[in-house]
């Protein structure tokens, strides 16, 4: 017998209204981006990476994952290398939103009482936010109350002791990851034949102004695109990185969720 998927949009219908209107279903949303990453890699890891992260957590906990939010929010300087940069294609926040409140409403609609947004694109955060604020307040007006939404962004479930072992020679921090180690080694275990490391270039960490400045100075931005070096990622790290960071997630929406059906 062929185990049943995970994905929402590999199931039929009828198999998929059963799982996420069960009183313990759990849907998952990927929220990515379309976003330069390198030359070493392709525009859409920030899709790739969200949606395998929240297909790792979904096998763990019993969950569905819905098909993944592919563009958005702007790319920001001083942590994916700017909007101005070639290949990567945003959306306004309010734009972002609105996308969120309609997933919302819309997986409510089906049945789910328990959602999750699995974020992996760091300047989607906040506008994701502001949807899901939107829509649960208009859910409690309509008397759905047992309806909750979690949001998280994968990289906060890398722990300290991880971060130590991966990154011998000290961590920069998240802000200048982009395009570096993190994504590149989770890319190599997960997708190896999309990321050529002959095209990494290695180089110190970018360095930032604390302050945004609009319009963006290109030439703050290293011409790579990337915030930081590649060159010491592999698929080993890549493969630590998965386990940890979806298990750690795993376990924060087990208890936050779990304990509902008690």
């Amino acid at each position: 017998m062929t185990r049943t998927s995970v994905y929402m949009e590999e199931l039929d219908a009828f198999t998929y209204s059963k799982k996420i209107s069960a009183e313990d279903g759990i849907v998952l949303i990927p929220a990515g981006a379309i976003e330069q990453h390198g030359p070493h890699m392709p525009l859409n890891v920030d899709v790739l990476l969200s949606r395998a992260m929240a297909g790792a957590v979904a096998e763990q906990i019993g969950a569905l994952v819905a098909a993944p939010i592919m563009y958005g929010y702007k790319s920001q300087q001083r942590s994916g290398g700017g909007n101005h940069l070639p290949g990567t294609t945003s959306l306004d926040g309010a734009t972002v939103a609105a996308i969120a409140k309609s997933l919302t409403l819309e997986l409510a609609r089906h049945g789910a009482r328990r959602i999750v947004f699995v974020n992996g694109h760091f300047e989607n955060y906040q506008f994701l936010y502001e949807g899901v604020d939107l829509a649960v307040r208009e859910l409690q007006l309509a008397g759905l109350d047992d309806r909750r939404v979690m949001l998280l962004s994968y990289w906060d479930f890398v722990d300290d002791t991880t971060i130590s072992e991966l990154y011998p020679d000290g961590f920069s921090g998240w802000d200048v990851e982009h395009g570096g180690v993190l994504e590149t080694s989770l890319m190599l275990h997960l997708y190896p034949e999309r990321v050529d490391m002959e095209q990494v270039e290695d180089f110190p960490p970018a360095v930032l102004p604390n302050y945004d400045l609009l319009p963006v100075r290109p030439e703050l931005t290293p011409g790579s695109g990337c915030l930081s070096s590649a060159a010491n990622a592999s698929a080993d790290k890549g493969e630590i990185l998965l386990k940890r960071a979806s298990s750690s997630m795993a376990d924060a929406i087990s208890h936050e969720f779990r304990s509902d059906q008690r």
